[in-house]
């Protein structure tokens, strides 16, 4: 069976069907209202993402609060939000009735910008902080996500997506750097009670046939983090990150997107820079962990994809026929490494890019430059898009550029 056969075939999560195999990333795009309301550029991304015929899309990191953020102008999920959502999905299904989308649901703790929220925290780490969250205020959350689940069902979403990756507040919670002694802290039952806690409040606040999963980091990337060996050890151990995605399953999750890093100090595990494409080999080694793991039923998506591009890449001694996304992603999947295929910076160049495929028009998709522009214009809070492909991003990037120069450091 050729990649286009593969890649376009239908697979089950859960007991819903999903068309094809092509995964669109939780990006996050600062291009929210006021009250954290889809505005018409929300509107524009989703629309393009669904009439190009993706199969499954995950509604970027959609938070709980409005109290701790990471962006002035983040998607929010609250009673006072259920209205707008309920607009926004059905606009989507008119547009595709056959694309699944789950939310992304999040609490940035540590990560939330305190310049406009409060920065929270459950063990302070160095050059962040924070003020430390107490066992109450952390049941609390759990129950914002289970009301923001709840929500999700009611406006039309196919299932939501625990976030347990990046170092937003899932991952701080999990990672052995949370060694304080506390009702979610310490030893790994201790850290793990969230993650299996929130599970179950979530599963209580929905129906059976609602989509419950998770995106991870498998790997945070540094001393402490999730993935650890210990507290403050560098070396990787996935005897905790196996534990949980099977614990997850157990209690109901039914798919998990793969994942790496630490948006505060790990960066290029999460999206690598266009001299070090090689990375992405990392990302089918884990997921291929996280599959072999599991239950065959259970759909396990892989991520950092982009960089293989078409047949122009930086890859070295492979064949460019052979190192694409497509023939890549398929092999991946043919031989049961993974499920599906994720998409992010790539879903910012050609949100058409599984469409033009169906439509035998591969040699009309833009692949991503990697210049990482788009990612400058989240760290400056500006609404997000693709500076080379998109004209009004080129203008709001160049815009930025003259008002507030150039970054020194992109990751910070």
């Amino acid at each position: 069976m050729g990649y286009k056969e593969i890649l376009l075939s239908p697979i089950k999560i859960g007991n819903k069907e999903c068309k094809n195999r092509f995964f669109a990333q939780p990006m996050e795009c600062v291009d929210s209202d006021e009250e954290g309301n889809p505005t018409d550029l929300t509107y524009q991304r989703y629309e393009n993402l669904y009439k190009g015929d993706f199969g499954l899309v995950d509604l970027e990191a959609i938070t709980v609060t409005n109290e701790s953020r990471a962006r002035k102008t983040q998607l929010e999920i609250m009673p006072r939000n259920e209205k707008a959502l309920t607009k926004f999905i059905k606009r989507l299904k008119e547009v595709n009735p056959d694309t699944l989308i789950v939310f992304q649901l999040t609490h940035s703790g540590e990560i939330s910008e305190p310049d406009f929220s409060r920065r929270v925290c459950v063990k302070p780490t160095y050059g962040l902080g924070g003020d430390l969250l107490s066992e109450e205020e952390v049941e609390h959350i759990m129950d914002q996500f289970a009301e923001a689940s709840k929500i999700a069902e009611a406006v039309g979403a196919d299932g939501v997506d625990m976030k347990l990756c990046h170092g937003y507040l899932g991952s701080q919670i999990i990672r052995p750097y949370n060694d304080r002694n506390w009702k979610y802290g310490g030893s790994w039952e201790n850290r793990s009670r969230f993650a299996y806690d929130l599970m179950e409040k979530i599963k209580k606040s929905v129906s059976k046939d609602f989509l419950i999963g998770s995106k991870m980091s498998m790997w945070e990337g540094y001393p402490g983090g999730f993935g650890s060996a210990d507290p403050e050890s560098p070396l990787m151990d996935m005897t905790e990150p196996i534990d949980l995605i099977k614990g997850l399953e157990e209690r109901g999750a039914s798919y998990f997107v793969e994942s790496l890093g630490n948006v505060h100090c790990a960066m290029n595990y999460m999206e690598c820079l266009k001299d070090s494409p090689e990375l992405s080999y990392l990302h089918i080694y884990f997921t291929d962990l996280m599959k072999k793991a599991l239950k065959p039923e259970t759909v396990v998506i892989g991520s950092h994809f982009t960089p293989f591009r078409g047949k122009k890449n930086k890859l070295l001694s492979v064949d460019p026929e052979k190192s694409g996304i497509f023939p890549v992603g398929a092999k991946c999947i043919e031989e049961g490494m993974m499920d599906m295929v994720g998409l992010g910076r790539q879903s910012f160049a050609d949100p058409l890019t599984p469409l033009k495929l169906k439509e035998g028009r591969e040699d009309e998709i833009h692949y991503c430059t990697m210049c990482m522009n788009c990612e400058e214009l989240m760290i400056r809070q500006q609404p997000v898009g693709c500076v080379t492909y998109n004209r009004p991003y080129t203008k709001r990037f160049v815009e930025c550029r003259k008002n507030f120069g150039k970054l020194n450091e992109l990751h910070t």
